[in-house]
C-alpha cells in the first residue's frame, strides 16, 4: 500500500481505486489465482499417475489387483464428486491425527471418538495450533490436491483403460509373434499408441478439472471464489474502503479468467492431438497423411 493511501477517506476518484486495488486483501486475491493454477499443475500429473495405475490394474491377470482397480474406478465414478471432495480431506486428516495420537500420546486414556467429536491430544494436531497461518493453508491445499487426484484419477483410469482396448489387437499379436514378452508389448506397443485414443477423454477431464477448482472454497482453501465473495460483498463505513455490493464485478473477473483458461487449453490440446495423431492408424492420422500427400 502506498503512502498516499494512508487515509482512504480523504481519497477520491482514480486515486481511491488505485489504493483500493493495492490493499493487502486485494494482493491476496491476486495470489489466489496462482493457487488455482498450482492446483491444476500439481493435480493433473498425480491424477494421471493414479489413472495409469488403475488402468493397468484393471487389465492385470492377478485377480486381487484386478478387483482393486475395478473397485477403485467404479466406486469413485459412482459416488458424487462433492462427497469425495469433502470426505477425503476429513478422513485423511483424522487418520493422520489418530496415528500421531497413538504414537505421541500413549498415556491418553479418554476415547478419541466422543460422540460427534474427534478428540486427540494437542501434540497430535495437524497442523499444530501454534503453527503460522501459512502452514494451515499449505496443509489444507495438500489435502485438496489428494482429494482432486483420487477423484480425477478414477476417471482417468477409465479413459486410459478404454484407450488400451482401442489399440488394434492385431498389432499386439504381431509383437508377441516376433518374440516380445507381455511386458515388452505393453511398454513398446500398447502404451505408446494408446495416448492418441486417450487424449480426447483426457482433454475433457482437464476441462472438468478447470471447472472444479472453485471447490477449493468448500475445502477451506482461500481461493479466488473465496476472495471474490469476501472483497465483493458490501462494505459499510466501518471499513477503510467502503463500497456497495461489487460481487458481480468480481465474479465477472472469474468468468473471464476461466474462459481464458479454457481457450488456452483448447489451443494447446489441439496441437498435442495433431502431434500424436501424425502417422497413427486412425481416421485423423489418415486424414493428415492424405493432406500431406
Amino acid at each position: 500500500m502506498f503512502e498516499d493511501c494512508a487515509d482512504p477517506k480523504s481519497l477520491e476518484g482514480l486515486v481511491w481505486f488505485l489504493c483500493y486495488l493495492t490493499t493487502g486483501k486485494q494482493v491476496l486475491f491476486y495470489w489466489s489465482f496462482l493457487t488455482v493454477l498450482t492446483l491444476m499443475a500439481i493435480t493433473a500429473p498425480i491424477a494421471l499417475g493414479f489413472g495409469f495405475g488403475g488402468a493397468l490394474a484393471t487389465r492385470s491377470h492377478i485377480a486381487p489387483l484386478r478387483w482393486l482397480g475395478m473397485g477403485y474406478t467404479s466406486m469413485v465414478r459412482g459416488v458424487p464428486d462433492i462427497v469425495f471432495f469433502l470426505f477425503v480431506p476429513v478422513a485423511l486428516d483424522q487418520g493422520l491425527e489418530w496415528i500421531r495420537h497413538k504414537t505421541l500420546c500413549p498415556d491418553w486414556t479418554e476415547p478419541v471418538r466422543q460422540g460427534a467429536d474427534f478428540v486427540v491430544c494437542a501434540a497430535a494436531k495437524l497442523p499444530l495450533s501454534s503453527s503460522p497461518q501459512s502452514v494451515h493453508q499449505v496443509y489444507g491445499f495438500v489435502l485438496a490436491v489428494v482429494a482432486f487426484s483420487i477423484v480425477f484419477g478414477a476417471f482417468a483410469a477409465n479413459v486410459l483403460a478404454g484407450a488400451m482396448q482401442a489399440v488394434p489387437h492385431a498389432q499386439l499379436e504381431t509383437a508377441e509373434a516376433y518374440g516380445m514378452s507381455r511386458r515388452q508389448v505393453s511398454r513398446r506397443i500398447l502404451i505408446p499408441q494408446m495416448w492418441v485414443y486417450a487424449l480426447p477423454g483426457l482433454s475433457n477431464l482437464w476441462m472438468i478439472l478447470i471447472k472444479a477448482t472453485p471447490l477449493l472454497f468448500l475445502l477451506g482453501v482461500s481461493d479466488i471464489v473465496y476472495w471474490a465473495r469476501e472483497l465483493g460483498a458490501r462494505k459499510s463505513q466501518i471499513y477503510d474502503f467502503p463500497h456497495p455490493d461489487w460481487r458481480l464485478w468480481y465474479f465477472l473477473v472469474l468468468l473471464v479468467f476461466y474462459l481464458a483458461m479454457t481457450r488456452v487449453s483448447e489451443v494447446v490440446l489441439r496441437r498435442v492431438t495433431r502431434r500424436l495423431t501424425r502417422g497413427q492408424a486412425t481416421m485423423a492420422g489418415e486424414a493428415m497423411r492424405k493432406a500431406g500427400a
